[in-house]
């Protein structure tokens, strides 16, 4: 599968090794792309022999307000209930609605904080990343900085081109 995002988008499941450096590196991984029906997941990740799902592939987890967010999370809640793996690929900008969710609660929900910076290479050698609070003193201890440079070099890279061998499941064929 190649790496167009809005071609990736129009797949709703494909199956690959999370190449990603998670607790689930390494694990065969059906990736899912919006909200689906659980009993579809199930089906096709038994027929597949997979118990670690991924949704918010392909950027498509977006939702406006906590209603529009419900849904994912009957959706995970049910899964992590029948004994699965389930991450979920976030903007930052949806850290209050994961961290108050229900699905945050289990061990086997895997946050998958996406900051996206775009360009990044091209701002000077003294970015800063820091992760703060919403204001000060309001929830965390402090706040955490590193140099941009400095902290991916010790960060796991993962080259877009890896993002390949991918086995779309053709739901209608299920």
């Amino acid at each position: 599968m190649d790496l167009d995002t809005k071609k990736r988008q129009q797949v709703i499941y494909f199956v690959g090794t999370e190449i990603e450096d998670t607790c689930l590196r390494g694990e065969q991984t059906l990736f899912i792309v919006g909200i689906r029906p659980v009993e579809e997941i199930l089906k096709i990740s038994q027929q597949q022999n997979i118990k670690c799902l991924y949704f918010g592939t392909s950027q498509s987890f977006n939702p406006a307000t906590l209603e529009d967010y419900k849904p994912w999370e009957n959706m995970m809640q049910s899964l992590l209930e029948k004994d699965y793996w389930v991450s979920l690929d976030f903007g930052i900008e949806h850290i209050q609605t994961i961290i108050n969710s229900s699905v945050n609660k289990h061990s086997k929900f895997v946050p998958m904080i996406s900051a996206k910076i775009p360009n990044y290479q091209t701002l000077n050698k003294n970015a800063t990343l820091k992760i703060d609070d919403t204001t000060w003193g309001h929830s965390n201890s402090g706040v955490w900085s590193r140099n941009l440079n400095d902290l991916t070099q010790v960060m796991h890279y993962t080259d877009w081109s890896e993002y390949v061998g991918d086995t779309i499941i053709d739901t209608d064929t299920q």
